[in-house]
């Protein structure tokens, strides 16, 4: 997968800052704007209408791809630029069927997609092999490396943004799931696809992996097929996905549970190391009735001491432990999952500010 430095990344990022952002380019053309393919979709107009550009806008933005390169990976480069004024991140997909059907599954959810906690396209060029991806910026890194170190700031991610930023992935999983015609499936959640922004607010990313409408729940090729066509990511993939082949919602369900977890431990989802998965590390204190109330207070992360309050860590686990059952059809569904969190949140006032209506 592609790879990005600590200020924007979808997969698992690297450390370096670009303070100055030196050496980005402006993109400013008026005529580029996407005609009838940025217009209506799920739920919702594109935000802003996404721009067509020209591959000669790409290379005027990039310097002729020169800028900086804030990420690179075997399938794609990522340059920092400008476009109308905003930073952005510019991903040069590279040339394969594979990967273009990667883009192609990518770029047309996004068109369809506006919310305030998914990540905006602003731009794309399909002209040439080599297609283009233009995104928001996010000043703040991933989840991944907020939790887990490598991101920028210090200590460790205050128990009350991290009940936000759940709560605002919710949100956004729940606009795909319910609120888009047809539903998408996401397909890949995890926490490095998790941006965070200037104002710290969740932005979720890389749609490679989504489905929608009767594909949102397909069997996946069987296991002669190459690895690289199973959806998801080590420690996040649902088991029933693993067994039976089929991806639906309630697989995004599963894998927003793990996250849940991690929110809630600080603990990586999966440990290549030691091959460790964190549901299995932690499933003796969630699978027994009531355990996940009982047992909160030895399962938050240790780094935030007492900085957290203990009714809304039991209520997080619950909530962390339903999704995660290995029964898909007994986990909620993200409008349950919202509905929970909302109810976590409320109990001391805190808002996202992003409830908007679609």
């Amino acid at each position: 997968m592609w790879q990005m430095y600590s200020f924007f990344c979808c997969s698992c990022g690297g450390n370096t800052a670009a303070a100055n952002c030196g050496g980005e380019r402006e993109c400013d053309d008026d005529d580029a704007w996407a005609g009838e393919d940025g217009g209506k979709g799920g739920g919702g107009v594109v935000g802003a209408a996404a721009r067509r550009l020209s591959w000669a806008q790409v290379e005027a933005m990039t310097g002729g791809f020169t800028s900086a390169v804030v990420g690179e990976g075997g399938f794609s480069t990522v340059y920092l630029a400008r476009i109308s004024g905003a930073l952005a991140a510019v991903k040069v997909h590279r040339s394969s069927e594979r990967l273009h059907r990667v883009f192609r599954q990518e770029l047309d959810a996004l068109l369809r997609l506006r919310h305030p906690h998914i990540v905006r396209l602003l731009a794309f060029c399909d002209q040439q092999e080599e297609e283009v991806l233009v995104l928001e910026f996010a000043a703040n890194g991933n989840l991944h490396e907020r939790l887990h170190g490598g991101g920028k700031g210090s200590g460790a991610m205050p128990w009350a943004r991290r009940v936000t930023v759940a709560l605002q992935v919710a949100r956004a999983l729940e606009y795909l799931h319910d609120r888009c015609e047809p539903a998408v499936v996401h397909g890949d959640v995890k926490a490095s696809n998790v941006l965070l922004d200037a104002s710290m607010s969740a932005k979720l990313c890389d749609f490679g992996s989504s489905r929608m409408g009767f594909s949102a729940a397909v069997r996946a090729p069987r296991s002669s097929a190459p690895r690289h066509t199973m959806l998801g990511s080590p420690g996040y993939v649902d088991p029933h996905y693993i067994r039976s082949g089929m991806v639906t919602k309630k697989s995004d369900v599963y894998s927003f549970g793990v996250l849940l977890l991690e929110l809630l431990t600080g603990m990586e989802a999966f440990c290549a190391a030691e091959g460790r998965l964190l549901t299995a590390v932690l499933a003796p204190r969630l699978k027994p009735a009531g355990a996940a109330v009982h047992d909160a207070r030895m399962l938050v992360d240790e780094r935030l001491g007492s900085a957290y309050d203990a009714g809304e860590a039991a209520a997080v686990a619950a909530v962390a432990a339903a999704c995660v059952g290995e029964n898909p059809t007994l986990r909620p569904s993200m409008a349950d999952v919202v509905r929970s969190l909302e109810a976590i949140s409320a109990v001391d006032g805190r808002s996202d500010g992003g409830n908007m209506k679609l």
